[in-house]
């Protein structure tokens, strides 16, 4: 009979537990399969020089598959990362997370690329890397290369500069708007943010103070930052996430590479990601949001069309960059909206399994193409058979790479970050916090551990 009884109890507690997890703390397959198809089309795109210049010609003109793949990445972290945190419902616990989900591998692809350009596998490290080591590698430690006017050693690095703006305004967003910021408002203001992104000169503030400086001052108000929100009391957490937002924002709109308009198309893109999570998670309206997630692409084209690059272009160059921008950008939404739709059907497994490992190909890959490059030297004299027959060995050579690196690196860092999560999160919940007295009421029937494990925190958004 107490066996009976405790069967009963355990199956209630269960139950109570599985009604409050999350979606997103399953993971979804579609995603996994998106992320499969973005980062086919970022090495697609790298291999059209040494392989496919044909395409180039007749295609680059009209779509940019790289700028399409990312832009699919980029709506896929809006829609995961700060789901993330919130689930989590530790600022600690979300840094720790994503530092031992990004730099293992990050490091070692670092490594490889400086190695590579020394040893000139096929191009030589940029001058500025090696006039500047300290300095460049201060920036690149920061994964704020790209807003710091510091050429990444791997050229595929530049995205993760626009994934640690966002992490930075998320995590602004959790400490500053504990009762959840206005999705509608936050879209409203990146959008006119990009419209007036043009009028906004890219990489003022390095050229205004002088580069060293800036990466200095930077890198300081990255750690004094990321130190008060996880160590300090109330107010100084409130400094501290006012400090990231005001960092973030300032390099968005006048330290960009690329242009002002352009990267913060980039965040919008990635909150439009945000207010889709929020909407399939029917914590918002689709009358009232939906029509503003729709107005993201269409102002990110629109700015493309009416301001063209950030940098300077022949007129041809620039009328193909307005084109081709705008066709990925559109091709990603495209692609996202088919993946929210067919989420409940079974998919490839291949595209699966890639997009399991979607990191490592997209960190690794470039540095298998510099070697293709050394090996074919001359595409226009390999016959198009031979040109297809390497991309397919370049792609089982990335693919197991790929496979080894989320294997050996990626797969035991990010497990040793959960365990450091848990007890990070346990050390910065409070007694008087409403969410751990939740949890110790719950705590009575079952395991602390699994209750921990099992249940989200309210989110701030």
């Amino acid at each position: 009979m107490p066996n009976n009884l405790s069967v009963r109890e355990s199956g209630r507690l269960q139950a109570t537990i599985q009604t409050r997890i999350p979606p997103t703390a399953r993971r979804h397959v579609w995603l996994d399969v998106l992320r499969g198809v973005a980062v086919l089309a970022v090495l697609f795109e790298h291999l059209l020089d040494p392989l496919f210049p044909e395409v180039r010609a007749a295609v680059s003109p009209w779509f940019d598959f790289g700028q399409y793949g990312v832009m699919v990445f980029f709506l896929i972290s809006g829609y995961v990362v700060p789901a993330s945190l919130e689930r989590r419902g530790s600022v600690a616990g979300f840094w720790v997370g994503r530092l031992f989900r990004l730099y293992p591998l990050w490091i070692v692809a670092a490594v490889l690329g400086t190695v590579f350009g020394l040893v000139q596998v096929y191009s030589a490290l940029p001058g500025q890397l090696g006039e500047r080591p300290v300095v460049a590698g201060l920036a690149h430690l920061t994964m704020l290369q790209d807003f710091l006017q510091v050429v990444s050693v791997v050229n595929v690095f530049w995205t993760l500069s626009y994934e640690m703006v966002f992490y930075l305004l998320v995590t602004a967003i959790f400490v500053l708007w504990p009762r959840r910021a206005g999705a509608t408002g936050t879209l409203t203001v990146a959008m006119a943010g990009v419209l007036l992104g043009g009028a906004l000169p890219a990489g003022a503030l390095s050229h205004a103070l002088g580069g060293d400086i800036v990466v200095v001052g930077v890198t300081a108000v990255l750690a004094a930052g990321l130190a008060g929100i996880v160590l300090g009391g109330r107010r100084v957490r409130l400094c501290g996430a006012a400090a990231l937002a005001v960092l973030a924002i300032v390099l968005l709109a006048v330290n960009s590479r690329i242009g002002a308009w352009q990267s913060l198309a980039i965040v919008a893109t990635m909150f439009a990601g945000t207010a889709l999570y929020r909407l399939d998670q029917g914590q918002l309206l689709w009358r009232r949001t939906g029509p503003i997630v729709a107005l993201v692409p269409v102002v990110c084209v629109a700015a493309a069309i009416w301001f063209g690059p950030g940098w300077s272009m022949a007129d041809q160059q620039a009328q193909a960059f307005r084109w081709g921008w705008s066709a990925a950008v559109v091709g990603a939404w495209l692609t996202f909206g088919i993946g929210r739709l067919l989420r409940s059907v079974a998919l490839p497994r291949f595209l699966v399994r890639l997009g399991l490992i979607s990191y490592s190909v997209y960190l690794l890959h470039p540095l298998v193409v510099q070697v293709l490059r050394r090996l074919v030297p001359y595409p226009d004299q390999v016959s198009l058979p031979g040109r297809i027959a390497w991309s397919v060995v370049l792609l089982g050579v990335v693919v197991g790479c790929s496979a080894l690196g989320y294997r050996f690196v990626e797969r035991p860092a990010q497990e040793l970050g959960r365990r450091l999560t848990r007890s990070a999160a346990r050390k910065e919940r409070a007694p008087g916090d409403p969410y751990t007295q939740q949890q110790q009421k719950v705590s009575r029937t079952a395991p602390w551990r699994v209750v921990r494990e099992r249940l989200g925190r309210p989110g701030p958004y």
